[in-house]
This record gives structure tokens, sequence and C-alpha cells, in this order.
């Protein structure tokens, strides 16, 4: 008998679904060495990032609190890699 086990979520918080948005709108990207997420600060793809959160939140949540998720995640990621010497 084949048993199937209910697939879990890919994203599991409110926070891992902010990075992702932020990701996949281009808004942070990783240090290529050391793996920390980067704001890139690009303004585009921080409204884009604000756009899709707005109109697509996670099951459950308002697009108010997906957007201010995202404002959250994207207000603590610095610019530079904590590890990368200073340039």
């Amino acid at each position: 008998m084949l048993m199937t086990k209910e697939r879990r979520p890919a994203i599991r918080t409110l926070r891992g679904w902010a990075i992702s948005v932020l990701h996949e709108a281009g808004a942070i990207h990783e240090c290529e060495e050391h793996g920390w997420m980067r704001d890139r600060a690009d303004p585009h793809a921080r409204q884009r990032a604000f756009d899709a959160a707005r109109q697509s939140p996670p099951a459950g949540i308002s697009a108010d609190d997906a957007v201010e998720e995202v404002r959250d995640v994207l207000d603590s990621i610095g610019d530079t890699c904590p590890e990368c010497p200073a340039e």
C-alpha cells in the first residue's frame, strides 16, 4: 500500500515568506561569499515587493500585515555583509 505524507508548506514562517517576496522582487540578494542577505537599495524592487505582498498575502494574513512584515524584514537587512572586509 502506498503511503503518502501531507506536504508541509515550503515557507513555514511569515518572515520566511517576506524574505522570499523580497528576493523574488530583486530588493535583496545574498552575499556571494558568506550568504548574508543584503539590501540592494533599489526603490523599484522595493515597490514590486510591497505590491506583491499587498496583492498576494499568505493564507490567513491580511494585506496590511503582509506589507508590514515585508517592511520589517527590509528594515532589518543592511546593505553590506558583516563578514566582508570594509571597502
